[in-house]
């Protein structure tokens, strides 16, 4: 059954690509469908791939080969909660090893300008802490992190 609500991510032309990269670095995702232009069109050739619908960890998706004229923006991101430092470092080095960027606190963007919020459950937590002082360390280390070092958080996080 197909999901009533899907996200929609406007590709220049390698909607597949991106969706296959995802399917083999996020648990809980595939490439589900390819639909190809059943004829010659303006700007392509019968064959070519349209719309790629997929799932990125349990989030239906629908990748659009649009072309050009938009591209990805910090706007929207995917945040893949993790539960330890193995579990962030190898989907941050998938990420930005794969032709991504890295940004700041947790954020990096793939090589096809996509956002990803790498956001380890020791830093929500941390941040969530109802002892205000301890979110603020915690708040305070996240803010001189590229990738989230989850030691670092963890002993800011207690004092």
């Amino acid at each position: 059954m197909k999901p009533k609500n899907t996200i929609c991510l406007w590709f220049d032309r390698d909607a597949l690509d991106a969706a296959q990269f995802y399917a083999a670095t996020f648990p809980d995702s595939s490439v589900d469908a390819v639909m190809r232009a059943p004829g010659d069109y303006p700007d392509g050739k019968e064959g070519d791939v349209l719309t790629v619908e997929f799932t990125v960890a349990g989030i239906p998706c629908l990748g659009l080969n649009g072309g050009p004229a938009f591209s990805q923006s910090e706007a929207f991101s995917f945040q893949i909660a993790t539960d330890d430092q193995e579990e962030t470092d190898r989907l941050w080095n998938a990420i930005v090893g794969n032709g991504g960027i890295e940004s700041a606190c947790g954020w990096c963007k793939d090589r096809w300008g996509l956002s990803w919020q790498i956001t380890p459950r020791a830093l929500t937590d941390g941040m969530a802490d109802p002892d205000p002082a301890a979110a603020k360390r915690v708040f305070d280390a996240m803010m001189t992190m590229q990738k989230i070092d989850v030691a670092a958080i963890e002993a800011a996080r207690r004092g």
